[in-house]
């Protein structure tokens, strides 16, 4: 019998427990504005930052967080809350534009035991689906297929957050 292989070279980094400086990648990202391309920082507000999963569940998974390190939505102020809702709602109209997805799935977890990669830094998954995007490979051999790579992507996002004027502006 012949066996296929499917590469997926930059999961090694995720394997091998994603080689960061510090325990968190996102305040890393946070603290380095200059590197906004290469760790895929999409947008940054006073109060938050989205950036690209960089081991997405589909194509134009992102992450929302606030800025400041907190493990709880109990720990966020009000305006942290309500720009990350925002961001929410603005991330939604973006990859709208431009992936069309046919939905959303939207959502946070908190504690190890709850699916959380990073407990101590509270983030928003917001993640693009399709109808019928859960498939045999997915199904049969827990393997996502993403279509499109983050840099593409990435370019595209961010061409498209110009023309839309993206992420809005509150006074």
């Amino acid at each position: 019998m012949e066996r296929n292989n499917l590469w997926a070279p930059w999961r090694i980094k995720y394997i091998q427990g994603l080689s960061q400086k510090s325990p968190c990648f996102l305040c890393d990202y946070i603290a380095a504005p200059q590197d906004d391309a290469q760790n895929f920082v999409l947008w940054r507000t006073a109060d938050a930052v989205v950036v690209f999963n960089r081991f997405p569940y589909n194509n134009g998974h992102l992450l929302i967080a606030p800025t400041r390190h907190i493990g709880s939505m109990e720990q966020a102020t009000e305006s942290e809350l309500l720009s990350m809702t925002r961001l929410i709602r603005d991330t939604q109209k973006l990859l709208s534009a431009a992936i069309h997805p046919h939905g959303f799935n939207v959502g946070m977890n908190f504690g190890r035991c709850a699916g959380a990669g990073l407990p101590d830094h509270m983030h928003i998954h917001v993640v693009p689906r399709w109808n019928g995007d859960t498939n045999f490979m997915h199904v049969c051999s827990d393997t996502d297929v993403i279509s499109q790579s983050m840099t593409d992507l990435y370019a595209l996002l961010l061409e498209l957050s110009r023309q839309h004027q993206l992420p809005a502006v509150y006074a």
